[in-house]
């Protein structure tokens, strides 16, 4: 087992030393069985994968299901037999967690502005939602009424037309 020459910094740190504490256990259950070394060598490849965002076998989430997942075992291998790396797993996860806090201001204040951005956008686009769902209602309604207004038309139409014989008096006027 070598120490690394330069400390790893950022969210692989997390994934280097997983693996250096893998290899530590490997060396330590060398002489208790080629079963047990191979499934602390699992587990903590596993471990590597989840942590540094490149999954092989599971959906990726760092839950203890989705590690024995990616270490080809049953969950009670990790909650019963290897409880040490369940709990160095749960730490790491922590840890990465918490690594948000430790941006520049810059980035925060982008995301902030971002985040408010994100929450003006989204204003936005519920009262577009809103002005369309108000303006196809009152295009329902005046389709409606053009449509009684047509219907109105028409009738007016045929009146006039059974009337077109009968002289129309009112605008009769005397020959002078």
């Amino acid at each position: 087992m070598s120490a690394p020459d330069e400390p790893v910094t950022g969210p692989r740190a997390g994934a280097a030393l997983a693996q250096l504490v893998g290899q530590a256990l490997a060396l330590a259950h060398a002489d208790s069985g080629s079963e047990d070394v191979a499934e602390v060598k699992a587990i903590t490849d596993a471990m590597v994968r989840l942590l540094i965002g490149a999954p092989l076998y599971s959906d990726g989430k760092l839950t203890i299901v989705s590690l024995a997942t990616e270490a080809g075992l049953r969950r009670n291998k990790l909650t019963h037999k290897h409880t040490g790396l369940k709990d160095l797993f749960y730490t790491l996860v922590k840890a990465r967690a918490s690594l948000p806090e430790s941006l520049p201001e810059t980035a925060r204040a982008r995301a902030a502005k971002q985040r408010q951005d994100l929450t003006r956008v989204r204003a936005e686009r519920d009262d577009l939602r809103t002005q369309t769902q108000l303006l196809a209602r009152i295009v329902h309604v005046l389709e409606i009424e053009n449509y009684r207004l047509k219907q109105a038309n028409e009738a007016l139409e045929k009146q006039l037309s059974a009337r077109a014989d009968v002289t129309d008096l009112a605008s009769w006027r005397p020959l002078p």
